[in-house]
């Protein structure tokens, strides 16, 4: 394994939680990490969301048709992704698209928070779906 620092990923930024009813799942983690979340809305995700400092984050979906209520139709509450922060969204994508790594998203959207991000398929990375989030 190489100790070399790979500068265009910067940490995992947060891990994403798909939950069914956010002010019960609340509840619970609010006790469990003894922190206060920022919550919104995020329309073009069609989800409301609950980040945690810690870098927890609730998502519920607030349509049937948002890619969360389809997860949790298929699978229910749990771990849904793992957030990246990178350095530059846009170059990310375009060495991945080189390598043919399968994306769901193939530019940037906005994300929770105004955020730059895109997600890779989960066939990409052994059936876990990473989001690439753009350093602000």
């Amino acid at each position: 394994m190489s100790n070399r620092h790979n500068a265009r990923v910067n940490r995992i930024h947060h891990v994403g939680v798909a939950v069914e009813d956010l002010a019960a799942a609340r509840a619970v983690w609010d006790a469990l990490l003894a922190e206060e979340p920022e919550t919104e809305e995020v329309p073009t995700q069609r989800v409301r969301a609950a980040m945690y400092p810690c870098g927890v984050e609730l998502i519920a979906p607030t349509s049937p048709e948002s890619p969360i209520s389809k997860f949790l139709a298929k699978r229910g509450p749990g771990i849904h992704h793992i957030t990246i922060e990178v350095a530059d969204l846009d170059a990310e994508l375009a060495r991945l698209r080189s390598q043919r790594t399968p994306l769901i998203n193939e530019q940037a959207v906005r994300g929770a928070g105004g955020s730059r991000i895109a997600f890779l398929h989960p066939s990409a990375a052994d059936g876990v779906l990473v989001e690439l989030k753009e350093r602000k």
